[in-house]
Formats: structure tokens, C-alpha cells, sequence
């Protein structure tokens, strides 16, 4: 990788064509791949941090943006949890040739997880996930379960609804295609094996994926291999310096 700028894959064909930028650090150990969250993108916080240590420790790792965010093409109204998970799914099988670390920080936990399971059914393996905060199913659980009636039926009459955002100066547009389509790609209704090692870190003062959330989550994973690590203080974002030190202990644990 050079500091010029990203590269770009194609990622779909025809009108569903979308250019995903790519930023790749080569190194050694089992490449690290990071999948933001909704509405982030690969030069947030904690990606940075992330490469930053990479850089450190010559290991090898892998950024992009989803369609719709930051330096890829696409728009974002148009995408779903499908259109994100095919993106990373292409940059996964692009850019590495041997079993991957997924960090998955929010919605990124979610596309970590369907990306992992995927993999398994394939025959696939993954070296393990690290969530940061995870927003699995979050459409449903934590979208559309929260609304009252009025937002509900203005989104089922208009097809979408503008949400202010805490992490963005624009409201964020949430489409009926994003809801249901989030609806076909849950994971929280049974119990789901990524056949890895998971890692998950989780603020207890997160106002926007609860706790109770990565508990949830935890109920549904594989006893065996996976950890949970609380911090009581810890918001939404987890991008302290000690947040961040978590992050890369968490990382460098599974390689």
C-alpha cells in the first residue's frame, strides 16, 4: 500500500456495478481485515489505530469502505446488508490467500459474522472475529423494534426515513429495502456458529448497541472459543487510547 490513495475493486455487474476502495498493508500472519461500521469509514479511529500497529508489528492488513461510504462509489440508499456483505465478501476473497482475522466494529460485527458463517458453509475457514460493539440485526432490533407507530408507517408509506445521527452532520437515510432485507439475513433468532475463535468488546455506556445486545449475541455463539469483555465505562465508539489498546490485544490474541 501507498499513502497516494486507495485502489479499486468492481465489486457486482451491470447497474448494481460498484467500485470499493481498498487500502492493503502487506505483511505476515494471517491478514487482518477491517469492516467498519454504518456510515463509517477505513480512516475512522480505530481502522487508523489498527493500521498504525499493523505498521508496527509488519502485519498484514486490509481496509475498505462499503458502497456508499467514504471513498467507494455507489449510494448509500440503494445498499443493504446484502449489497455490504457482498463487497466485503469480495475484498475478503481478493485480497487474501489464507484465513482471515475479521474485526468488525457495529454494523461491521454484523457483516464480520454472515461473511464467517458464510465461509464455513463453503468450507472456508476464518482465524477468528473480533467485534467491537457488535450490531447484529441491528435493522430489526434496534431500528425498527424502537420506532413507534408514526415512524413505522411514514417508512412503510415513503420508503424511507431520515434519522438524525450522533456520528454524522446529515441525518442518515433508512430505507424499507435496508429493513427488510435485514430482516433475511438475521442471526440472532437461533443459535449461529462462525466456526472461529470470537473476541467481542462492549461499552456498558453505549447508547446506541445496549449491552444487553453483545449478551444476546453471546447466548447465541459457541461456548467454546469465545470471549466477552465488558468496560463498564466504555461508550459506543471504544476509541480511547485504553479502548484502543484492547482492540489490538484482542487482535494480536487470535494470530
Amino acid at each position: 500500500m501507498t499513502d497516494a490513495g486507495p485502489d479499486f475493486l468492481t465489486v457486482g455487474e451491470g447497474d448494481a456495478a460498484r467500485q470499493i476502495a481498498v487500502r492493503v498493508r502487506e505483511g505476515n500472519g494471517p491478514p487482518v481485515v477491517w469492516l467498519g461500521g454504518f456510515r463509517s469509514d477505513m480512516t475512522a479511529t480505530k481502522a487508523a489505530a489498527l493500521d498504525a500497529w499493523a505498521t508496527r508489528e509488519k502485519r498484514a492488513l486490509v481496509r475498505f469502505d462499503y458502497a456508499g461510504h467514504g471513498a467507494s462509489g455507489g449510494s448509500f440508499a440503494r445498499c443493504t446488508i446484502s449489497s455490504w456483505l457482498e463487497d466485503a465478501q469480495a475484498v475478503v476473497a481478493a485480497h487474501t490467500h489464507e484465513a482471515p482475522i475479521l474485526v468488525g466494529s457495529s454494523m461491521g460485527g454484523w457483516i464480520a459474522c454472515l461473511a464467517a458463517r458464510g465461509r464455513a458453509v463453503r468450507g472456508e475457514k476464518t482465524a477468528g472475529l473480533v467485534l467491537v460493539a457488535p450490531a447484529l440485526d441491528f435493522t430489526e432490533d434496534l431500528i425498527w423494534e424502537q420506532m413507534d407507530e408514526t415512524a413505522r408507517a411514514a417508512l412503510l408509506r415513503d420508503g424511507v426515513l431520515k434519522r438524525p445521527s450522533e456520528y454524522a452532520p446529515e441525518p442518515a437515510p433508512i430505507t424499507l429495502g435496508l429493513i427488510e432485507d435485514g430482516r433475511r439475513n438475521t442471526l440472532l433468532r437461533g443459535p449461529f456458529d462462525p466456526a472461529c475463535p470470537v473476541h467481542i468488546l462492549q461499552g456498558m455506556r453505549d447508547p446506541d448497541v445496549p449491552y444487553t445486545h453483545a449478551l444476546k449475541t453471546l447466548g447465541r455463539l459457541p461456548a467454546a472459543g469465545t470471549v466477552l469483555t465488558l468496560i463498564a465505562d466504555g461508550d459506543h465508539r471504544l476509541s480511547r487510547p485504553q479502548d484502543i489498546a484492547r482492540l489490538v490485544a484482542a487482535v494480536a490474541g487470535i494470530a
